[in-house]
This record gives structure tokens, sequence and C-alpha cells, in this order.
């Protein structure tokens, strides 16, 4: 079933114009209005009622709350796939995400691609390569580490439940990182590599380089930056990479963990609500969003008998990235016995063939 692909080259007039559009939207607009994939803590609320007796109770509204209601009020930006136009790709399936890649993960057959070349932030799933480069460095994951001031984003003014001075073992930051999105524990696990944090965003970029990731870009370990950026090619062998790693795969799909923070107890969930869906059966995942980016998903899961590597970029809508896994996973249950492979670009790689896949 071909599906058009549109090209990242659009032509240097409509470059210009995404260019100016970029610094329209994303530098005009007040920083710190994109949201994170993982979700913030919410603070408590800042309206206070006073009445004096026999007259109306008037909400009084504190600063705080009027500089979020002005965030609020504030137009979304548009992402970088939208202002690339990369929407108005058409698919036979009608996604709502701009850039799609399914492949066969035993056979590297493409199965259906979307803008697969396209490259563009990939805010949290860049967290999966954070989980590779820890795991394959077989540092002591019992090892206690400390969040600090450092960990804390500036960017986007996302929030974290974990507090500056919180203690964690490092299994329990990759856990949170992989599963919950957790920034800090995220930027902790990197901090915290032999050599520090440039050291870490290095051996990210050479195991991406390794793997053949060709058109992938990493500046820090959490996706809060947009430019961390990768295309649905990339990606995909992200992920089948990925699936081999036992660690990854199981705190990549945990429905959820408690840790111990000085005297509570809390409660992290996994932001991909499909891992505790009984029809999918899923190997590894990771979910991911910032305004630059949309919102994104990788998963490698087993549909109709087959090992099927999905990625998901630039998705319109908070649940439109679960809903495009959903018609996917239907179109190929329906067609299993009758599906022919797309005449476009197979991710072959060396890695992925050698590799294979354990889940």
């Amino acid at each position: 079933m071909p599906l058009n692909t549109r090209r990242a080259g659009i032509g240097a007039a409509l470059l210009q114009r995404s260019l100016a559009a970029l610094v329209a939207a994303f530098v005009l607009l007040p920083a710190g209005h994109a949201a994170t994939d993982a979700g913030s803590s919410r603070s408590k609320s800042s309206a206070k009622v006073s009445a004096k007796p026999g007259a109306k109770a008037t909400a009084k509204v504190a600063p705080k709350a009027k500089r979020r209601a002005a965030v609020a009020a504030a137009p979304a930006r548009p992402s970088y796939g939208q202002i690339a136009g990369l929407h108005a790709t058409p698919d036979d399936l009608a996604l709502k995400s701009s850039v799609a890649l399914v492949i066969d993960q035993d056979t590297q057959e493409v199965l259906l691609q979307k803008n697969q070349s396209a490259v563009l932030p990939i805010a949290s799933l860049t967290k999966l390569m954070t989980g590779t480069v820890i795991s394959e460095a077989r540092l002591p994951m019992d090892e206690v580490i400390t969040i600090t001031q450092d960990d804390v984003d500036t960017e986007k003014g996302s929030g974290s439940r974990l507090r500056p001075g919180t203690t964690l073992t490092r299994a329990e930051a990759m856990h949170l990182a992989l599963m919950s999105s957790e920034n800090r524990a995220a930027h902790a696990l990197g901090r915290t590599y032999p050599g520090g944090l440039s050291a870490f965003v290095s051996a990210m970029n050479a195991k991406a380089r390794q793997l053949g990731m060709t058109s992938t870009t990493y500046v820090e370990p959490t996706g809060l930056s947009s430019r961390n950026q990768s295309s649905a090619r990339d990606l995909a062998i992200l992920v089948s990479a990925a699936s081999n790693d036992p660690m990854l795969r199981e705190y990549s799909t945990s429905h959820g963990a408690q840790v111990a923070v000085g005297k509570r107890v809390l409660q992290y969930n996994n932001t991909n609500r499909l891992v505790k869906n009984p029809d999918w059966d899923i190997g590894v995942q990771k979910t991911g969003y910032i305004s630059e980016a949309g919102q994104c998903l990788v998963m490698q899961a087993r549909i109709a008998g087959r090992k099927v590597i999905m990625v998901f970029l630039d998705s319109a809508g908070k649940l439109s990235r679960i809903a495009d896994a959903e018609r996917v996973r239907r179109w190929v249950e329906h067609n299993a016995s009758s599906l022919t492979p797309v005449n476009g670009l197979p991710v072959r790689t060396s890695v992925a063939r050698r590799q294979g896949s354990n889940s």
C-alpha cells in the first residue's frame, strides 16, 4: 500500500518561510509555554475567597495565578512539522502524526511510511538513548545518586516531584526516566556519568553513529531541548537495538512503580496507556512531547505474529499518537495474510540485522 513521502528538502524559498515562521512562533511567545511529556506537579490553588457578612464572596487571584492564566491564554505554538507543512501529507490510514514509519523488525521491510526522512525534534524519545548509554556503561545500578539544582529544568520550566536533595538509586532513576519520562531523573543519569554531562552527551552521539543513525543529534539527555533531533528511520534503528536490552524492555513497559523519597512514597505511572491494554504485546516503548516536537511515540510490539516497530512523530493531539498506533495495529491484523510492503527505503543496518530481537 504505497504512501507518498514528503522530502525534507522543500526548496530554498519554502525553507526561508519556514525559518521565518519558526522565529515568530518560538522566539516571540513566552518562554516556558512548551509543556513536556512528564506531568508536572500541580500547585495548590492560589485563589483566595474573602467575604463580609451580607456581601457576595469575591475571588482574589494571586499574581502567580495571573501569570499562569496569561500563559494559558497564549496561542499554541506550532510544531516544526506543522511549520514545514508535513501534516498536509496524505496517507491511507488518515494518521494524525505528520511522520510515521512501520517496519517488520525481522525482515526490515517497510510496511508503511510517511515523511520518514524528515528530521524533527524528538522530545522525550531522547530518553531511550539515555537508557541505552547507561545500560551499556555497566555502571552500578544500586549506587545512590542525588538530585541537585543542576537537574532542575530551566529551559521549559517543567515540574518534578524529585526535589533537589532527593536521593535514589541509579536503577530507580532509570526506571522513572523510561516509564514516567521523569526529566530530573534522566538529567541526573547523564550528570553522574563518568566524565560528567558533556561526556554523556558525547557517548549518546557516538552510540547513534555506531547504530547508523545518520540524521540524529543529541545535546542533552532529557529531550527538553528542541535541538535533540532525529528522523523516523533513525528512531526505528534505535528501537530495534533497545528491544534487545532486558532492562530497557522491563523499565519502559512497567505499568507503575513506587519510590520512597524521604518520608514520602511516590507513585509513578507509565506515560503510555497501551502498556496496560491486553490487546497489546509491547516489547519496548517511549513517549515524548514538547511543543516543538508535538506528540511522539515509538514502540516495538508483536502484532499478528510479526515483530513490528512503529514510529510516530509530531502527532496533532494529546491522544492522537495512541489512536495512530491503534489504527496501525488493526491494519496489520486485518491484512496479516496479504500485507505488502511499500516501495520505500528499507531500514537496513548491519547492527539491526546482527542483533535481531528477543522480545
